[in-house]
């Protein structure tokens, strides 16, 4: 069996981030990948942000493999301000591959990257020629294309951006695509298909679907609980919801509340209307990652959201553990959406989808789920009685 720093086994170099217990998703799935290569041998470096200070931790397996967690101290941005957010993507990306950069043994490695920071790209691919790397992209969002997507145009610039990033990824050794819509992009783009491999996400925690709940926010108490639990940025429907949850709350029975446990650019948004409206709403801080379990247990129903134009650029990873809590989920968003397949390959979670816009098919599906919840539930009283 070969060593861990072998040419048959380079060491990797794994960007990200914002690595736990900051909030993000995308370091908390790279943190479990990379203890599962180290565990099978691999010399592995994980590098990303931290809110507290720079500081590195290793870790050592009984395989000979190792890992060292590197986190780079970094403040936050204005969202909301494109010259502040573009300054802070540039920056950042060139501290963390300025790390991989400066690594003595990084040299010959493998550097695996994802779509955030957006634009880590450009950077990825110098450390490549620099370092004499082999370049494995997972390509959790696509950029400039979400940039389009939330703009709703492509300026004349962006456009020639968009053909810069095409020659850039066609740099790139091996694709890891989280879904089928996002490896459909990427043939359509030019990218050969021995180049792309399928690799998922997973819930970044176990969840068996029995835990206990997490006690619910007072002003939601007595009602339905629909839970949205992750970011809740641009990519993101909002209307539907809404609209959905007035006409609910105004025509329908009124029974079930929104628990919004996350963050994001349109959370305020969502909370700031139905709460004028008067609709039960509650707005919590995202849970420690410990948490999430009981968090998803105490759902009646899980609600995941997609605008159409971000099928495929971006995936709501979040629908791994809402999956695994086995609670109903209902989505809305594109049928061309991978949330949508993995939903209905979920065989034992009771799945609904919803075409964004359709505000009275939201507010009707509300009602249904009520009524089956309420069936369901006569069922299993009948059968404890049986039983009994």
């Amino acid at each position: 069996m070969s060593s861990p720093s072998s040419p048959h086994r380079p060491r990797l170099y794994y960007v990200v981030d914002w690595l736990p217990p900051d909030f993000g998703a995308i370091g908390q799935y790279a943190i479990g990948f990379a203890r599962d290569l180290a565990s099978s041998g691999r010399q592995v470096y994980i590098v990303g942000l931290t809110s507290g200070k720079s500081q590195t931790e290793s870790e050592r397996f009984a395989s000979g493999g190792s890992l060292e967690v590197i986190r780079v101290a970094a403040s936050t941005y204005d969202k909301t301000n494109y010259v502040s957010r573009l300054n802070w993507i540039l920056k950042t990306n060139f501290r963390l591959m300025g790390t991989v950069m400066r690594a003595s043994r990084a040299r010959r490695s493998e550097i695996l990257f994802t779509g955030a920071p957006p634009f880590m790209l450009y950077f990825a691919v110098l450390a490549k020629y620099l370092l004499g790397a082999h370049l494995i992209y997972r390509i959790t969002d696509f950029y400039p294309e979400v940039v389009f997507a939330e703009l709703g145009r492509k300026p004349l610039l962006l456009g020639l951006l968009e053909r810069l990033t095409w020659f850039m990824r066609r740099r790139v050794d091996v694709f890891q695509a989280l879904g089928e819509d996002q490896r459909e992009l990427l043939l359509a783009g030019g990218i050969p298909l021995d180049r792309i491999v399928l690799k998922r996400d997973f819930s970044p925690v176990p969840i068996t679907g029995d835990e206990t709940p997490m006690a619910v926010p007072e002003a939601l108490r007595g009602h339905k609980l629909l839970l949205y639990s992750g970011n809740y940025g641009v990519a993101h429907e909002v209307d539907t919801v809404v609209e959905g949850l007035l006409r609910h709350h105004r025509t329908g029975t009124g029974r079930f509340a929104l628990w919004l446990n996350g963050s994001g650019a349109n959370i305020d948004r969502v909370y700031g209307r139905l709460r004028s409206e008067g609709v039960p709403v509650a707005r919590t801080q995202p849970v420690p990652l410990d948490k999430l379990p009981s968090l998803l247990a105490a759902a009646d129903l899980h609600l995941i959201t997609l605008r159409r134009q971000f099928s495929g650029i971006v995936l709501p990873s979040k629908v791994y553990a809402c999956i695994a809590s086995r609670r109903p989920i209902l989505f809305v968003g594109p049928e061309s959406s991978d949330v949508h397949r993995l939903c209905l390959e979920a065989s034992s979670t009771r799945y609904e989808r919803i075409e964004p816009g359709d505000v009275a098919a939201f507010a009707a599906t509300l009602e249904r789920l009520l009524t089956v919840s309420g069936s369901e539930q006569r069922q299993q009283s009948a059968l404890r009685e049986a039983a009994g």
